[in-house]
């Protein structure tokens, strides 16, 4: 018992913990948009005081014009500058550090509008960061309204509506077309479909029968089923996604962006050249010289104008880029997972093998068999009753008459065709009754099959895949030589033989099945450690996955909580535009490393002047503006289109 309310007491303890965290996470960023906003009005204000009312009076030697400028750098200027003392003392030199001196380096001088500007640009990019973090909190939100907020427990032949976690082990649940199953159980009655596709990552939908088990957070087909609960609905699977969800938000792996790197060596310097020159000349004025010419706008400015171009590109290539930080990061990835269902493959189930009876025509036992699939409601019938539909010698329109219909759970499906006594099952249960059935049937290979009996004789085994992309191969096969990804893995939750056998056709040889979400979340995690990784996914049963990694790729739109949970969503899904992303990324890395690395190499050339006395502070802002201009028009060349974007 004891331990019982230690746990219920850390789990309390954990969640008050999470909401204070984040309830302080939103403060600061409300607190950065509010300052951000002050100086947006400031800047304003103080432009149409000085060209549009031509006001030079001054009030105690400070001119009018300034005074909205002083107000957002008492307010706005002087937070950002505690919080990077505090980082100061912490011994973190990035380039906001050095941001922060030309703040007060800019008041000093009486350049308040400068200094203004750098208050907007500090504020700007820590609330356009902490959108990006928050991210993560808005996928357990679009969980959490995924699912319903009362159920309808069914009493003799009267229902009810209750709340959620008012449902008992149990109990009998109504469930009406297209509504989300609430909890975890087993069918009582009726016949339909369910999608279950968020946590099994099956491209298809399931049948489901008296007997048959019902996921929470599955979507229900046309028809009603009443179920009876297994468990609560806190103890049920959609409430366990949620649960490593969250585990995998709080594990997120943090990314040094490319302006800290850069920043970590630049601003000691920047700060050594301005004290030795102070020191050397026993003139103060020289060190604000150098600050002034220190300014990192390159870093500031330039890798953000850099990211904004490849942002812009990305998105007329059909790529939403949801956080700028995988633009840094994706092409540096040295692992790249799969999930299999709609990222290698199409999603979509294909008759690709008809291994019919020398005895029997292919043609015929074609027609009978979609003839009786056409009513059932297995996930592979649709495949069937397609191929038939499309080819050359049966159609639609020759299917013929169907009596004795039964489909009893996992017995396969009967019934009479045109006179004939039809079966559809699998090989594992024909070969349980024994019968010498073996010596008839063909070699097992991976993937999906179904053998069918036509008046009790083996008439044909059906092989059913879900065809990989054209383009998969040679992808996975460019990888390694173009972009530097050693390790290529597959990763589903789809039966392990399907998903060999896809590794097989793409080129992969490490492949895992029947992975849940939870072993995603620990498979990502646990190679995410070793090194930078990309998962590519598609569904809820990915969403964990898309955070644990160093960048997460969402194909499609067909989950709002995948989408929320990746950093890059591509919404043709494809896997050129995947090549494309990794190119943008690249291209744009090379094209910010030039604005921030030839602006800084510029700005040392100046701070070498000041430092000699050559360079006053006023000339030295003017030599720092050349400098900004030459490096953003040079990160403007990110958002120009090459010729082209793939390479394989």
């Amino acid at each position: 018992m004891a331990e019982g309310i230690n746990e219920s007491f850390a789990k309390v303890l954990q969640r008050w913990t999470t909401h204070n965290n984040r309830r302080a996470e939103n403060m600061n960023n409300r607190l950065q948009l509010g300052i951000a906003g002050l100086a947006i009005v400031a800047i304003t204000l103080h432009l149409w005081l000085r060209f549009g009312m031509t006001i030079d009076g001054d009030v105690a030697g400070v001119a009018i014009r300034d005074f909205p400028l002083l107000i957002a750098l008492v307010l706005g200027g002087v937070p950002l500058v505690w919080n990077l003392l505090v980082k100061l003392f912490r011994a973190e030199f990035g380039s906001d550090l050095l941001a922060g001196i030309s703040i007060v380096t800019g008041v000093l001088l009486g350049e308040y509008l400068a200094a203004t500007i750098v208050v907007l640009m500090l504020s700007g990019g820590e609330a356009l960061e902490s959108y990006a973090v928050r991210s993560a909190s808005s996928v357990l939100r679009a969980l959490a309204n995924r699912m319903p907020a009362i159920a309808i427990r069914q009493v003799g032949d009267t229902t009810e509506e209750i709340p959620l976690d008012e449902i008992a082990i149990g109990d009998t649940v109504l469930i009406l077309p297209h509504k989300v199953c609430p909890v975890d159980a087993t069918v009582v009655s009726g016949r339909g479909t369910m999608d279950e596709s968020y946590l099994t990552g099956e491209p298809y939908r399931m049948s489901k029968t008296p007997g048959s088990l019902v996921l929470s957070g599955a979507i229900n087909g046309d028809s009603a089923l009443v179920v009876r609960a297994d468990k609560r609905a806190v103890d049920s699977r959609y409430a366990k996604i949620m649960e490593v969800m969250e585990s995998s938000q709080q594990n997120r792996p943090k990314i040094r962006r490319l302006g800290d790197q850069l920043g970590a060596f630049y601003t000691p310097l920047a700060v050594l050249i301005g004290v030795a020159a102070w020191v050397a000349s026993g003139d103060p004025v020289r060190f604000l010289s150098v600050m002034v010419v220190a300014t990192p706008c390159p870093l500031l400015i330039a890798i953000p104008v850099a990211i904004l171009g490849a942002i812009s590109l990305s998105a007329r290539r059909s790529i939403i880029i949801r956080d700028p930080s995988v633009l840094e990061q994706v092409d540096r990835c040295k692992t790249m997972i799969f999930d299999k269902t709609g990222t290698l493959t199409y999603g979509r189930p294909k008759l690709v093998e008809q291994l019919v009876d020398p005895n029997q025509d292919a043609a015929r036992v074609l027609t009978l068999v979609a003839s009786l699939e056409r009513y059932s409601k297995h996930p592979l019938a649709e495949a069937i009753v397609s191929a038939a539909a499309q080819s050359e010698t049966s159609s639609s329109d020759t299917l013929l008459s169907v009596s004795e219909i039964s489909e009893p759970p996992g017995a396969g499906l009967r019934g009479i065709v045109d006179g004939h006594e039809m079966q559809i099952t699998s090989r594992k249960k024909l070969l349980a009754k024994g019968g010498g059935w073996a010596e008839r049937l063909p070699e097992q290979s991976g993937g999906l099959e179904c053998v069918i009996l036509i008046d009790g004789e083996y008439a044909a085994t059906y092989r059913l895949r879900d065809s990989p992309r054209s383009e998969g191969h040679s992808f996975v096969d460019h990888l390694d030589d173009r972009h530097g990804v050693n390790r290529v893995i597959l990763l589903s939750g789809d039966r392990t033989s399907e998903v060999q056998y896809l590794g097989e056709q793409v080129g992969i040889t490490e492949c895992l099945g029947d992975q849940s979400p939870e072993d995603k979340l620990r498979f990502v995690t646990e190679q995410t450690k070793a090194a930078k990784t990309v998962f590519v996914g598609d569904g809820i049963n990915d969403a964990p996955a898309l955070m644990a990694a160093t960048v997460g790729i969402a194909f499609g739109q067909n989950s709002d909580v995948t989408t929320e949970a990746a950093g890059v969503v591509i919404l043709d899904s494809s896997l050129a535009r995947v090549d494309e992303l990794m190119h943008i990324s690249r291209r744009m890395r090379r094209i910010a490393l030039q604005s921030a690395v030839g602006g800084m190499t510029l700005s040392v050339i100046g701070m070498l002047i000041a430092s000699a006395g050559y360079l006053p502070p006023v000339a030295g802002a003017i030599a720092q503006e050349a400098i900004d201009v030459v490096a953003v028009l040079n990160a403007l060349r990110v958002a120009w289109a090459p010729k082209s974007l793939t390479d394989f």
